[in-house]
């Protein structure tokens, strides 16, 4: 039998990996996941993927907009011994970690402690990484800074984007945790204290920093296309018929030579197509 836990996680990556946690045995207690939010065209109110997957199993739910003292006497009825947090969106306070007897542990898409904050695998991205990893660390006050109790390398292959590197991530990374859960649980597993001399920053990212400019650093653009292409994606602007058009940029290269090129786009008021048919002027 595993220890009761509690469940933190809100979008696809914390659904992913919840999925295979599950699917190795390990089924929380209950889930804490955020409201539900307006999605699609019609801005319907839709429960995170977490939620859904999580009812799908019936388990328990709660959807708090902020953790108050009364979110935390709830969670503490249910006498989980420890808890897991995976792109939750919301800072865990110092009294809800000390709910759980064994703590929080989160899952961190770097190699702690290079990397902590908002966007380690965009940041790994764009300072052109070769290689970047996963680290399972216990929860502390201080961002991402807690002891380490498993980290495992991953190889970046040159043309992966965020959207291929990041999947890939949270597979390995949720296979590591359960892989280490059992240790952890009956408290043989050992932590490491990371060494704070080394620790880099990377913080949330504005919609603006995926602006492009064609005629500028090749290597600099195709390193944003690379860490922004699942958010906030990467655009330029492009005059046409006397307008500044904003054209979303889908896919694009970096050849031999090292020249950046954009190959299918999104221009303004417009419908997909390729970059050299914008440019004749199709």
């Amino acid at each position: 039998m595993h220890k009761k836990f509690v469940y933190f996680g809100t979008p696809y990556v914390a659904s992913d990996t919840l999925a295979i946690l599950i699917g190795r045995g390990y089924v929380p207690a209950l889930v804490i996941t955020s409201p539900d939010a307006p999605k699609g065209r019609g801005l319907t109110l839709t429960p995170s993927e977490t939620n859904a997957l999580a009812v799908s199993h019936n388990i328990p739910v709660l959807t708090p907009e902020k953790i108050t003292p009364e979110i935390v006497e709830e969670i503490k009825m249910y006498g989980a011994e420890y808890g897991i947090c995976v792109a939750y969106g919301k800072i865990l306070p110092q009294k809800l970690i000390e709910v759980f007897p064994l703590g929080i542990l989160n899952i961190h898409y770097s190699l702690l402690p290079k990397y902590r904050g908002a966007s380690p695998v965009e940041a790994a991205l764009l300072n052109d990484e070769m290689v970047t990893g996963v680290t399972i660390q216990k929860m502390v006050r201080a961002l991402d800074a807690g002891d380490i109790l498993a980290q495992k390398e991953v190889a970046i292959e040159a043309v992966e984007t965020t959207k291929d590197l990041r999947p890939r991530l949270v597979t390995i990374g949720a296979e590591l945790l359960a892989n280490t859960l059992p240790s952890f649980e009956n408290g043989t597993a050992t932590f490491t204290p990371q060494d704070a001399s080394q620790f880099t920053h990377c913080g949330k990212i504005d919609k603006s920093e995926g602006q492009l400019d064609l005629a500028g650093n090749a290597k600099t653009n195709w390193a944003k296309y690379r860490a922004y292409a699942e958010s906030p994606g990467t655009y330029f602007f492009a005059e046409k018929n006397g307008k500044q058009l904003r054209v979303k940029i889908i896919t694009a290269s970096l050849s031999k030579s090292g020249e950046f090129t954009p190959d299918r786009i999104v221009p303004e008021g417009k419908k997909e197509m390729n970059y050299a048919d914008f440019m004749r002027g199709q």
